[in-house]
């Protein structure tokens, strides 16, 4: 008969295993782990029962509740519809005066135009709207097409360069790369437009340089960006003479956009967003700079 063998330190008793002069200690498991254990197996039980829990082929066990998520979440959405389709309904019959007068209306579009913006312009224009390289900043008073609310929505509506048959259409030619320049005509009339926005660059030593720009500007530039370089928004020409840049404004980008021409891109919304949509999106990108009369 095999005598029983304690631990002389703790008085436990052993397994009579040892491993290099280890012993193994036989102690029962700690009452609060079983007591943890059978509390968590009655509660998973009494789940079973209330909730719905078990697969039966095409359909499942109800439980004693009845709790159906997917009909809270049918519920919560049909409710939310019809929480919408007030404030909606009042947008896509308002004008923009109107929208803007009602302060309850405003707070939806800032709210709602905040995540249609994310969803939608975000990925191009950044989050906050100030525009990424090659894309324009709405933050700021410079608009290519426009700045008022109505303008920004019909460019949204119609899209830029798009397949829309109203879209806007502008493009700046290649007059470098198409032989309408020669290399030194570009880079006068570049060096012309950058003296615009850098009156500091104009000194006596490269005086004629720009007056041969300014020559080359009105020959070829003038048609669409004005003589006073102003631009034109009915051709979505930019104002040359500020500071604001699309594609960059040191001397090297311009010199590359002249003689490479610009084409930017800005799809149609119509398709893939409402009218009401539209609308609180124009007024919001309209609210995230100046605004404009």
């Amino acid at each position: 008969m095999e005598v029983e063998q304690r631990d002389p330190v703790s008085g436990h008793r052993t397994t009579g295993h040892e491993w290099n002069g280890i012993t193994e200690l036989d102690t029962p498991v700690p009452r609060g782990v079983l007591i943890f254990l059978i509390v968590t197996h009655v509660f998973a039980v009494v789940v079973w029962f209330l909730m719905p829990t078990w697969p039966l082929g095409t359909t499942y066990t109800k439980g004693l509740l009845d709790t159906d998520q997917w009909k809270t979440v049918e519920q919560d959405l049909v409710r939310a519809q019809a929480e919408r389709a007030a404030w909606v309904g009042r947008i896509e019959t308002a004008d923009f005066d109107e929208i803007r007068a009602d302060q309850q209306l405003m707070s939806i579009v800032r709210r709602s135009g905040h995540q249609l913006f994310g969803d939608n312009c975000a990925v191009c224009h950044g989050v906050e709207g100030r525009g990424r390289a090659n894309y324009p900043d709405l933050t700021d008073d410079d608009w290519l097409w426009g700045g008022s609310v109505e303008e920004i929505a019909q460019t949204m509506r119609v899209g830029i360069n798009a397949e829309h048959p109203e879209s806007r259409i502008g493009q700046m030619p290649s007059f470098g790369r198409d032989g309408i320049l020669n290399r030194e005509e570009v880079k006068t009339a570049a060096a012309y437009v950058y003296s615009l926005s850098n009156p500091d660059y104009s000194t006596p030593q490269n005086v004629d340089t720009l007056e041969a720009g300014r020559e080359v500007y009105l020959a070829n530039c003038a048609a669409c960006h004005a003589e006073d370089a102003r631009g034109t928004r009915e051709l979505g020409a930019p104002n040359l003479t500020d500071d604001y840049w699309v594609y960059g404004g040191d001397l090297d980008t311009i010199i590359a956009t002249v003689h490479g021409g610009r084409q930017g891109h800005m799809p149609t919304w119509d398709e893939r967003l409402t009218d009401a949509e539209i609308k609180i999106l124009a007024l919001y990108v309209h609210s995230l700079g100046v605004e404009t009369p």
